[in-house]
């Protein structure tokens, strides 16, 4: 007695859905310059590392005599796998069958997934090629009726927020509920020129608006990434999106009950960069390049920014210090003078509660001359956006330190820490602080006294010059009002030292948050 017949048959199926839609099918895919989902897993993953779940599902057809007709296979294809060692839970839509409809996936393989990667406590990776919803009108001729939408297993979606990373590429034109599942996420991506995101696509926005779109013009890389910040990166080729995912892994741990990873120690502790000392323009109108600050200060080659395309006023990243994995924040003085608008607000936000989430203690490089000021501004609700960001620092309870490289003005540079704390800080000798600049704040205290001079302008003039030996930061240090004021070289050092006093702390405060990711 065998049951090798079973086995023949078995194998038979599994190899019909290693060919997914068929050949030309998959031609199709490559002639748009996209790779197959299997493709896709296997650059992704280690070599060989990939168990498949749910090879079998597929809608199958019988004769009469109960032998198989015909097998197509599911249309999303899931498994583990290791990632530069670490297990992972990955899935991806296979556009080569019905388009990546969901009323193609069979099962709700994509559910399991996530109810595999929430349980098993491991991140999530998926690939997501398709429409995510219905699928098309024709579920309605499938089912023989309509339905009421619905959002089936998000409670999953969002636990996952909280307890594991989740990052989501969006690999080819994807809408509706797989647009929104890309948003969800720690991190998500999108390929120049082969992949879009929107609501709706190009057919339905043509219906509803009378006017004929293109797919890129509607959704493409640079709107989400540049504009409305839906995506936190765009990137050039399919395996530079399955790189920039493992390196952004490499800084998060497996779930929020674990600590990260640390990364190699070669870079020394005691480095201190020259540059530092002169990077800041004795001119405040000058600008500088502060990637360059971050990158002399950081692990070499561990800067990792996040969205560097949108709410550009604010520069956010991963980094490592003496091989521990912290969050970044410095203000780009290149783009508003720093100051914080609403897109940089809510970019902010964002990373903070990822960088909560996860345990990652913040570093902070402050040249914040507060809240962008306008008639645009106000528009945008940038107070709004702004209040939510504090918000969401003081509801933070990972370490944090912060460093005053030059402004620190207003209610926006009031949050580069928690008052109400210890408020860890240093400061520069180029610091420069206070409720208003000075260069603003005479015209506004000052100014019926000005108006009435002889020459107003001289008045001016004199009135900040008389303001300016107020200035320095070591006055601010006589009063106890700054804590420290460092030479520049010694910010990697004294980072370092912090770090390994955070890293101290975050491993006893390990688990979920109360609140999930502000996505």
């Amino acid at each position: 007695m065998s049951w090798q017949k079973e086995i023949d048959e078995l194998r038979k199926r599994e190899a019909i859905a290693r060919k997914m839609g068929g050949k030309e099918r998959v031609q199709r895919q490559h002639d748009n310059n996209r790779l197959t989902v299997r493709e896709r897993i296997d650059a992704l993953v280690d070599e060989g590392s990939f168990h498949e779940i749910g090879a079998l599902a597929g809608r199958a057809e019988y004769d009469d005599a109960g032998e198989r007709k015909s097998f197509v296979p599911s249309n999303f294809v899931l498994g583990t796998a290791n990632v530069n060692g670490r297990r992972v839970v990955v899935g991806g839509d296979d556009f080569t069958v019905r388009g990546g409809a969901a009323d193609a996936k069979v099962g709700d393989k994509s559910g399991y997934g996530e109810k595999y990667a929430l349980e098993m406590r491991l991140p999530l990776i998926r690939l997501i090629d398709g429409s995510g919803g219905g699928g098309s009108v024709k579920t309605i001729e499938l089912l023989g009726h309509s339905y009421i939408p619905a959002l089936h297993g998000f409670e999953t979606t969002m636990e996952l927020m909280g307890q594991v990373p989740v990052i989501c590429a969006c690999m080819g034109s994807v809408a509706g509920l797989g647009a929104v599942r890309t948003t969800i996420s720690h991190f998500s991506l999108m390929v120049k020129q082969s992949s879009q995101l929107f609501v709706a696509g190009p057919p339905v926005v043509e219906r509803g608006f009378g006017k004929p779109v293109g797919k890129n013009e509607l959704g493409g890389s640079r709107i989400h990434a540049h504009c409305s910040g839906a995506v936190d990166s765009e990137v050039e080729t399919e395996h530079e999106a399955f790189e920039l995912i493992a390196r952004f892994l490499s800084y998060l741990p497996q779930n929020v009950w674990e600590t990260p990873p640390r990364g190699a120690m070669d870079d020394p502790v005691r480095r201190r960069e020259d540059s530092l000392i002169s990077v800041i323009p004795r001119d405040r109108r000058e600008m500088y390049a502060v990637r360059d600050i971050i990158e002399a200060i950081v692990d070499r080659d561990s800067w990792f920014e996040i969205n560097p395309g949108y709410g550009r006023a604010l520069a956010v990243g991963l980094a490592r210090l003496h091989g521990r994995p912290v969050g970044v924040m410095a203000n780009d003085c290149r783009h508003h003078g720093g100051a914080v608008d609403a897109d940089a607000s809510e970019k902010m936000m964002r990373f903070i509660d990822l960088c909560d989430t996860f345990h990652l203690p913040v570093a902070n490089l402050v040249d914040n001359p507060g809240f962008l000021i306008g008639v645009e501004a106000e528009r945008a609700g940038t107070v709004r956006l702004g209040s939510r960001a504090l918000l969401a620092m003081y509801q933070s309870s990972t370490p944090w330190v912060s460093v005053i490289i030059r402004r620190c003005y207003g209610v926006a540079g009031a949050g580069h820490g928690k008052s109400g704390g210890l408020n860890l800080r240093y400061a520069w000798p180029s610091a420069d602080w206070g409720s208003l600049p000075i260069e603003g704040g005479v015209q506004a205290a000052y100014k019926r006294d000005i108006e009435s001079a002889p020459d107003p302008e001289a008045r001016r003039r004199e009135l900040e010059d008389m303001m300016e030996v107020y200035r320095s930061p070591l006055r601010t240090a006589e009063a106890f009002g700054i804590e420290e004021i460092i030479d520049p070289r010694d910010t990697r050092p004294l980072l370092c030292d912090w770090v390994e006093l955070a890293y101290k702390i975050t491993s006893t405060q390990t688990g979920p948050k109360q609140r999930i990711v502000r996505n």
